[in-house]
């Protein structure tokens, strides 16, 4: 060959692209065949349990007795949810239970204070109906009556009122009343 046609040729034409498509192919062989490749591979982090058993001696053993103690622990804690959900429903049974009794304690109070006004005011209306009788005859009633009961009365009533009615009792009845009035608060607090 002539040098002219030497010179006509491409330079490094042929190996080039025989290089390229061996590069290419290589490329495409190692995309189509290196993903399966890589996902059999196992994840170092989890070691199988079988492996483990085969390494270590008593791994079964030990193995077993962390399982046991995991399902211990799954009942324990079971047993906890369940008695925290029991007394969750305590609670809030006992809170209804208070808010109901302390309705029935106010609704108490509020009867207790229409029963003390309304003795009250039988009380004074039966103390208004001595104190206007003529004292003769308001001290033959209270003759009859028990000495305390009698004593009360009196206490309630006006000191002129209350000394015409003594003065018509006989004498006994008299000092009795008299000594219940002035010993009943002899017991109460000075200051």
């Amino acid at each position: 060959m002539t040098r002219e046609q030497t010179d006509r040729r491409p330079k490094g034409g042929v190996l080039a692209v025989i290089s390229l498509l061996m590069i290419g192919s290589a490329a495409i062989r190692l995309g189509l065949e290196a993903g399966p490749a890589l996902a059999k591979t196992p994840e170092p982090s989890a070691p199988r349990v079988n492996q483990v058993q085969e390494d270590l001696p008593g791994a079964r053993v030990l193995l077993t007795e962390l399982l046991r103690r995991e399902e211990a622990l799954k009942q324990r804690e079971s047993t906890a949810l369940d008695k925290e959900k029991a007394l969750d429903i305590v609670g809030q049974a006992i809170e209804v239970r208070l808010i109901a009794l302390q309705e029935a304690e106010e609704a108490l109070r509020a009867t207790l204070a229409i029963a003390e006004k309304a003795a009250e005011t039988d009380l004074t209306r039966l103390t208004d109906v001595y104190q206007s009788m003529k004292p003769k005859d308001a001290a033959a009633l209270f003759e009859t009556m028990d000495p305390g009961f009698a004593a009360g009365f009196l206490s309630r009533m006006p000191p002129d009122a209350a000394a015409g009615v003594l003065a018509g009792l006989s004498p006994e009845a008299a000092y009795t009343i008299s000594v219940i009035m002035a010993g009943r608060n002899a017991a109460a607090p000075q200051e």
